[in-house]
């Protein structure tokens, strides 16, 4: 695979706004998530910051959805230079880092991303420059810096960070914007209003700015929706997830669903 085929495509795609539809991984599985890289979506990504692996994990990742020909993404630890380095030396297409607020934060994370003199990103990308480059230009305008808005306070400041030079799409994630909106949980439908006006104030922002936005779905449905919103790009609820619904759906299937009922009740019946 070389630097013109699934890089150069996904992140041309991203920056011009055209639909594409991604999946979520948590799981240290790499030969499963080979597999779902081979299903058709546009993109994987690995979570790093509350996925179960670690490096020697990331990497078997990238490299198994490389081999299904699909675009790899990271979501990092944090908005770190160390963990967003880290995730681009070893080949992904791209990293979405968490918890941007302000401004600052978005100039920090495309300094990351960037080799100089767009920003401070050390050269050493041993198995990138197999994917990605191969000059540090090339790779700055190969790889896609992409930012999380999460909180009450990136949601003040969300127009001016989606103008940040070097910000290639925004990213919402629902969960944590709802608690700090005041769900009580992560879907709390208590906060339904606030929440849906937020999604529309950060959609609305990216447009503005000429920038790609996208949100986590828990399913296929809602990033239907989604996508007929205007979203241009989804990301569909995680490997672990639907490995737990499945289990429990042929559970069902096989014994009945009062007898899975009775099983889920039952720790709450012996205390």
């Amino acid at each position: 695979m070389t630097s013109n085929s699934t890089t150069t495509v996904f992140v041309d795609r991203l920056r011009s706004r055209q639909q594409t539809v991604g999946y979520w991984v948590v799981c240290d599985n790499p030969v499963a998530t080979e597999r779902v890289a081979m299903t058709g979506y546009d993109y994987v990504c690995l979570d790093a910051q509350h996925g179960l692996m670690e490096y020697r994990g990331l990497l078997a990742g990238i490299t198994a959805i490389d081999a299904a020909g699909t675009a790899a993404l990271v979501r990092v630890q944090a908005n770190d230079p160390f963990w967003i380095a880290q995730a681009l030396d070893a080949g992904a297409r791209g990293v979405i880092v968490p918890m941007i607020e302000t401004v600052a934060d978005a100039e920090a994370a495309v300094a990351a991303c960037r080799f100089p003199p767009a920003g401070h990103r050390s050269n050493g990308a041993l198995r990138a420059g197999l994917r990605i480059g191969p000059s540090p230009a090339r790779a700055n305008a190969e790889i896609a810096c992409i930012v999380m808005i999460e909180t009450s306070s990136a949601l003040r400041n969300v127009a001016e960070i989606a103008t940040v030079p070097g910000i290639d799409a925004i990213y919402i994630g629902p969960s944590d914007l709802r608690l700090s909106l005041g769900g009580a949980t992560p879907t709390d439908p208590a906060v339904d209003a606030e929440f849906e006006a937020a999604v529309t104030a950060v959609r609305t922002a990216a447009a503005a700015a000429g920038k790609a936005v996208g949100i986590h779905c828990p399913d296929g449905v809602v990033a239907a929706r989604r996508v007929a919103e205007g979203f241009d790009y989804v990301s569909i609820a995680n490997d672990l997830m639907h490995l737990e619904h499945s289990a429990k759906s042929h559970l069902a299937q096989a014994v009945g669903e009062t007898h899975t009922a009775a099983k889920e009740v039952a720790p709450d019946t012996a205390r």
